[in-house]
């Protein structure tokens, strides 16, 4: 019996109910104001630009994997609505800031590609151009055929490709030695995703590194997380306008079964009441035949009497 109470007051009060209050260990919970919400609920924005130019500093709350799983376990409540709802207010104001400078980008390089057309180019420059355009057609031959099988004509296309290159390099050069930077007649665009200048139709090792570069991956984890936020919106719309197309369907064919039942009940009533009628027009016919027929006994009587 000892042991049964000494049980449930642990559940009650916890175990460490005894000790003094300044020896209590608090148990901790995922609703504790250290933890970082945006960490419980996806993942710390913080945590995405460290050491780039969008380097939001250190979080400074903590990021706990167990309270994490704590909060993941926990059941959906307003606590933790707010939070979510925070979060994407949170990294929607960051993607709208980098959406600002996605634009100023290219403003400034529609201006830049303004003043180059009017500027002539020399003669390497324009060998560079057609060079370049060579060397994408031939790319895209050699795709062609790898994808039709014809890998002997492929490797042949790629190894032009390469002489391309090598001449591309070659002139290069020789535009560079005469003063002029090659890199300004290139033609750039600006990543969609993270703001970045990027040189059209630059080396495909290049374009790796652009799309591995850290603020890259933290602005595509961005946009993502708000993409996936607006389709689970929608969907739990979708839900609930079907949950609710549903109960009216029911509720219409719960209507047309009360009426059917009512239906059912008038037509039976009428039914008993033409029987109770009918029941009763006999009554009355055999009461007025018996009362006929006991006027009719009544008066044979009376005249026999009178003859005799």
């Amino acid at each position: 019996m000892v042991d049964f109470i000494r049980e449930q007051l642990d559940e009650l009060m916890g175990r460490d109910r005894n000790l003094p209050v300044d020896s209590k260990v608090r148990e901790r919970s995922w609703k504790d104001s250290e933890n970082c919400k945006y960490f419980m609920h996806s993942f710390c924005p913080n945590d995405l630009f460290v050491n780039t130019k969008s380097d939001l500093g250190p979080c400074g709350k903590l990021h706990d994997e167990e309270m994490k799983k704590m909060y993941e376990k926990a059941p959906r409540c307003n606590r933790k609505i707010d939070i979510e709802n925070e979060f994407i207010r949170f990294i929607n104001s960051m993607i709208v800031e980098v959406d600002k400078k996605i634009q100023k980008g290219k403003q400034r390089l529609d201006l830049m590609n303004s003043k180059l057309d009017q500027r002539p180019l020399s003669k390497q420059a324009e060998q560079i151009a057609t060079i370049n355009d060579k060397i994408n057609k031939l790319l895209k031959e050699a795709e062609d055929c790898g994808i039709r099988g014809d890998v002997d004509q492929a490797q042949n296309l790629m190894g032009l490709c390469e002489k391309l290159k090598d001449d591309k390099e070659q002139l290069i050069k020789q535009f560079e030695s005469c003063g002029f930077n090659y890199s300004e007649q290139k033609e750039m665009e600006v990543c969609g995703i993270c703001g970045a200048f990027l040189v059209i139709g630059d080396a495909q090792s290049r374009i790796d590194d652009h799309l591995m570069d850290k603020q890259h991956l933290g602005y595509s984890k961005l946009r993502k997380a708000l993409e996936d936020h607006k389709k689970n919106v929608e969907k739990e719309i979708g839900e609930r306008r079907s949950s609710a197309g549903s109960s009216s369907s029911n509720s219409r064919r719960d209507r047309d079964r009360y009426r059917d039942d009512d239906h059912r009940r008038d037509r039976d009533r009428d039914r008993y009441r033409d029987r109770d009628r009918r029941d009763r027009d006999r009554r009355e016919d055999r009461y007025k035949e018996r009362d006929r027929r006991s006027r009719s006994r009544d008066r044979h009587r009376r005249d026999r009497r009178s003859r005799s």
